[in-house]
C-alpha cells in the first residue's frame, strides 16, 4: 500500500450507506458488494471474482463460510476461509432467492446489468460512485475492507485471539501488512496508559 490510505467507515457512515442503497437499481445486489468490504475484508478483485460456489455449501445453501479460491485472491497462497458476519449471509440468501438459476455455482455473486460478472475495476468504480454520492471524500473500495480490519484488530483479544488472527482474515502475507491497515484510537490508547 503506497500513498494515502483509504478512510475508515463510522458505524453512521455505514448506517447512511447501508439506507441508501436500499434505494439503488439494484438494492441486493448493492448491499451484498458492500457487505462483502465491510463484514468480510474483500479486496476489490476479490469481490468481483466471487462465484456461488464459494459462498454455499455442496447441497447449494448459503454457508456460514465464505472459501475464497486462489484464483480470487491476491496472492497464490491457497486462498482463505472466512466466517460470514449474519448481515452478511442474510443478504446473500436473499439474493441467491432473487437470482433464481442465476445463483448456480459457477456464476458470479455479483452481476452487472447484462447478468455477467464485474471486472475488479468495476467494482472500484461502483465504490467510487457510491461514496462520492454520498460526499465520504477520501474513501474507496479499500475504505470496508480498512474498517473490516481495523474494527477485527479492535476486538481480537476479546474472543481471546490475536492479530495473527486478523492477518488470516485479511489475507497478508505478513503480520507488517495487517497493522498498516489498521487505524489507531486516541482515546483507547488514553484509556490504555491509565491502566498501566
Amino acid at each position: 500500500m503506497q500513498g494515502k490510505q483509504a478512510k475508515i467507515l463510522s458505524p453512521t457512515q455505514e448506517r447512511v450507506i447501508l439506507r441508501h442503497l436500499e434505494t439503488t437499481r439494484y438494492p441486493g445486489r448493492d448491499r451484498v458488494m458492500f457487505l462483502l468490504s465491510l463484514k468480510a475484508g474483500l479486496r476489490a478483485k476479490e469481490i468481483a471474482a466471487l462465484t456461488w460456489g464459494m459462498v454455499t455449501d455442496p447441497e447449494g445453501r448459503v454457508s456460514d463460510t465464505l472459501h475464497l479460491q486462489n484464483r480470487a485472491t491476491k496472492g497464490d497462497r491457497g486462498g482463505r476461509s472466512i466466517p460470514l458476519h449474519p448481515d452478511l449471509q442474510a443478504a446473500l440468501i436473499a439474493l441467491q432467492g432473487c437470482r433464481g438459476e442465476a445463483a448456480a455455482q459457477q456464476y458470479p455473486v455479483i452481476f452487472s446489468e447484462r447478468g455477467r460478472g464485474l471486472s475488479a475495476t468495476a467494482v472500484q468504480l461502483w465504490f467510487h460512485r457510491l461514496y462520492t454520492s454520498l460526499g465520504l471524500a477520501g474513501c474507496s473500495s479499500h475504505s470496508g475492507r480498512r474498517t473490516f480490519i481495523t474494527r477485527a484488530a479492535r476486538k481480537v483479544s476479546e474472543v481471546g485471539g490475536s492479530l495473527r488472527d486478523v492477518q488470516q482474515l485479511a489475507g497478508h502475507t505478513s503480520l507488517a501488512m495487517t497493522q498498516r491497515y489498521i487505524e489507531g484510537d486516541t482515546e483507547a490508547k488514553r484509556k490504555l496508559i491509565a491502566l498501566i
